[in-house]
Formats: C-alpha cells, sequence, structure tokens
C-alpha cells in the first residue's frame, strides 16, 4: 500500500487507545507523541507536524463527543479528520473527452504517465489521442508510440518537427473528432524560461481543459516548490504525483503539494499502466488508518473489462452451479483489480497489518499458476469438472507446465469453495422460507 510504514505507525497509534483504560492526559501525551514521530518519517514538514498535533491535543481537551460516542472514538475522529485536513480539498477529475496537457520536469515520470492516463479514460469508454510534443528527446516519442499500441489508443508524432506547437497544431487537425487528447511535453533539469516559454506555446495551441503537473513522490517536501512554480508560470488545474509506491518520502509530497494550493487529482501507485489511481483524500485517510475505501474498491470493479461475466460467476457460486468456467471468470476479474495487497486495504477491517502479507502474496501467486491450468483444460472440462479423472489431470498438467498435484489443489479449492457457497445459499433459501411461513421477526435461529 501506499505509504505503508506511515499507515502501520498510524494505525498502531489508534490500537494504542482501543487497549487504553482510560483516556487521560498521559494517554493522550502518548498519541500526540506517536503521531509527530510518524509524520517526521513520513517526511511530513515539521512545522505542519507540529501544528496538526497541536491541534489534535486541544481538540481532545476542549470539545465534547458527540451524544453516544465514546471519548475514545472522538480521538481517533479527530485524528481522522486532522491528517484528511493536511491532504487539501478532493478535486473532482470528469471523465469526458477534453485536451489535457501534461507538464514537469525531465525524469518525472510525465510519459509513463500519459499512457496510464490514456488507459484509465479508455476503461471508462473514452476515446484517446496521445500527442508525442517532447521534441528534445526521441526516445520518449518512442516510449508513446509503444504505450499508446498497448493502450490501443490514437497516436501522433512528427520527428522531422522541432517546434512543440507545430506538432500539437497537427495533431489536433490529424485526430477524429471527440477525441480526449492527452499531450506529452518535453522536461527540464530546472525550471527555465526556454521551458516555460515552450510550454506557454503549447498552451496556446492546445487551449486544455486540465493542465495537469506530473511530479515525482520522492522529491518529497521539495514537490511543494515545484508545484508552485509551475502554478505561477502555466497555471495548474491538478497534480500528479508518480512512483508512490514504497516512496519513504510521498508523505511530504503530499502534504507538501496540498500546501502549496495544487489540488492531487491522481496518484501513479506502480509500474503498469493500470496502477493510476484517482485521489480521493478521504478515501485515502481511511485506507491509511486500516478503516477501507469502499468507492474505490468498487470503482475499480466498475472498471473490469469483462464486469458481466464475473457477476454471472457471482450469482452462479450463491445458486450452486459454479463451474471452473466461473472460477476463471473469478479469477481473470481478480487479476485486473490489482494485487490482493491493495485490495485488502479498501476493505473496512481487513485492512494490511491485520492480515499476513506474505501469504497474500503466496495466495496470489497460487491463484496465478490455478489460472494458467485452467487455460489448458477443454471447453467439456470447464463446464463440467465432474468428467475431469487421472488421466486428464495428467494431461491438463502437461499441457500447463504445472504438476499433477497442483491441478488436483485447483479442483479440490474449486470443490471446497462451490460446497460453501452452495450451504450459505441454502441457509439463505432456508430463511427466506421460515420468515415467510413465521414472520421476520419470529423465524428461529438457523
Amino acid at each position: 500500500m501506499v505509504l505503508d510504514s506511515l499507515g502501520k505507525s498510524l494505525r498502531g497509534v489508534l490500537q494504542k487507545i482501543a487497549r487504553g483504560s482510560v483516556v487521560d492526559e498521559a494517554l493522550l501525551a502518548e498519541v500526540v507523541r506517536d503521531i509527530q514521530r510518524a509524520l517526521l518519517q513520513a517526511d511530513v514538514n515539521v512545522q505542519l507536524a507540529l501544528q496538526l498535533t497541536e491541534r489534535v491535543r486541544r481538540r481532545a481537551k476542549e470539545e465534547k463527543p458527540p451524544a453516544g460516542a465514546s471519548l475514545r472514538d472522538f480521538l481517533v475522529r479527530i485524528i481522522y479528520e486532522e491528517i484528511r485536513g493536511i491532504l487539501g480539498k478532493d478535486r473532482p477529475f470528469d471523465v469526458r473527452p477534453k485536451k489535457i496537457l501534461l507538464a514537469g520536469l525531465f525524469g518525472q515520470g510525465k510519459t509513463t504517465t500519459a499512457g496510464k492516463l490514456a488507459r484509465y479514460l479508455q476503461k471508462r469508454g473514452i476515446r484517446v489521442g496521445v500527442v508525442a510534443a517532447d521534441i528534445h528527446r526521441p526516445a520518449a516519442i518512442d516510449q508513446l508510440e509503444q504505450l499508446a499500441k498497448k493502450v490501443g489508443c490514437e497516436f501522433y508524432a512528427n520527428r522531422a518537427e522541432k517546434r512543440a506547437e507545430v506538432i500539437v497544431r497537427e495533431a489536433l487537425a490529424a485526430f477524429p473528432a471527440h477525441l480526449a487528447v492527452l499531450v506529452d511535453t518535453a522536461g527540464r533539469s530546472g525550471i527555465d524560461p526556454d521551458l516555460i516559454a515552450e510550454l506557454k506555446r503549447v498552451r496556446e495551441v492546445l487551449q486544455p481543459e486540465e493542465t495537469l503537473l506530473v511530479l515525482d513522490a520522492a522529491m518529497g517536501q521539495s514537490a511543494g516548490r515545484s508545484a508552485e512554480a509551475f502554478q505561477k508560470a502555466v497555471g495548474l488545474t491538478g497534480v500528479i504525483l508518480t512512483k508512490m509506491d514504497g516512496s519513504a518520502k510521498g508523505g511530504g509530497a503530499l502534504s507538501a503539494v496540498a500546501a502549496s494550493g495544487a489540488p492531487i487529482v491522481f496518484l501513479g501507485t506502480g509500474e503498469h499502466l493500470d496502477e493510476l489511481e484517482r485521489f480521493e483524500p478521504t478515501g485515502f485517510v481511511s485506507r491509511l488508518l486500516g478503516m477501507g475505501d469502499i468507492r474505490t474498491l468498487l470503482e475499480r470493479f466498475e472498471e473490469l473489462s469483462n464486469k458481466q461475466a464475473a457477476e454471472e460467476a457471482a450469482k452462479h457460486l450463491m445458486s450452486g452451479r459454479f463451474t471452473l468456467r466461473d472460477m476463471r471468470a473469478q479469477l481473470d476479474s481478480l487479476g485486473e483489480m490489482g494485487p490482493f495487497s491493495k485490495l485488502m486495504s479498501m476493505i473496512p477491517g481487513a485492512g494490511i497489518g491485520k492480515v499476513d502479507e506474505a501469504k497474500l502474496d503466496e495466495t496470489q501467486v497460487r491463484l496465478k499458476r490455478f489460472r494458467t491450468i485452467l487455460d489448458s483444460m477443454t471447453g467439456e472440462e470447464l463446464d463440467n469438472p465432474q468428467v475431469i479423472k487421472a488421466d486428464r489431470v495428467h494431461r491438463i498438467a502437461q499441457g500447463s507446465g504445472q504438476r499433477p498435484g497442483e491441478v488436483r489443489a485447483l479442483l479440490k479449492h474449486f470443490e471446497t469453495t462451490r460446497k460453501a457457497a452452495h450451504g450459505i445459499a441454502s441457509n439463505r433459501r432456508l430463511r427466506r422460507q421460515l420468515e415467510k411461513q413465521f414472520g421476520s421477526g419470529e423465524a428461529p435461529a438457523e
């Protein structure tokens, strides 16, 4: 998970509150000290960390919990609200065909982010065209062309032209109407007059609805200064923070950019094209504190390329008509939604810290192996698993490059899943029958 060490430290604070016999001055002082340490280790500005913890201390002493809320719950709520407050306001990003200018310094991840943003829009039904306007780095043009092929979107480049604004004008004329247009621009080692002048010329031609600054989270607190400089020079509608996965300075970058007044719109959370995540401060802090983020989890499900197959598989599972074909559809859906550790962090009460990450990784590897085995089965075997006997097990093992024991493990896993789901479904049917016969308030316990 993004900023896992900070999240782990903050969850430790919440556990300390839960375990405390009473919420008194001593516990409050300890909690404030632990929060300060966690924020400073995540590279959050010292003054900002001190101000936040002072607000936590003051509110815990001066404010009274609402009716029905315990002092413990109220203190947790204060911590949640104050951490949420340093991450800025939520800035909605409307998904529609529009012109987007990507700016930033050299090496911040602009070109990769252009590919990720193109994928993000296409998965939501928006046709996209990307423009290679980095005239100073030929490798960037080749990289963007490869990314466009992977995403399946339109691509425009003119390697002979040395004026970025001309390339953008040509692209706008060449692209079909109603495309979202993403322009990847050149970067520099620093913010210099030539960079700003080029960006202004491109912006004049493009007339973008979005001007997004791409920043590497490893910059830490200096990311805020870059955001302020670009904001002043060309005007920004938002910031995309890249390489947030495992960044020790991610907390500093997040808080510094938010303090600059430039809204954070997206986070790059990994190397793959699908690892671009809308930054929604409320859900982000909920995940950080182990409270889950159902909204993002549901959004991931909505992005599935074959959501209908996943829904059908779930229906078959609960009705007792579950087959290996349905199991394959479920594994495909899990693969698309991302690593288990990220998914678990979005489920309230099941966040990382309560689940062994090593076991999650082991399970994910095993299920990938299962998916390979399923690809070696015939249509008859997928729809009628009972026909798979010893000779078929060996054929499937050879075809998938696995051992026969792995094929049997898959069949055992399938049967266990099917029986468990059938039992739940049967209990639900029994409950409905009893409620119908006796009334919902008089049905005996199952």
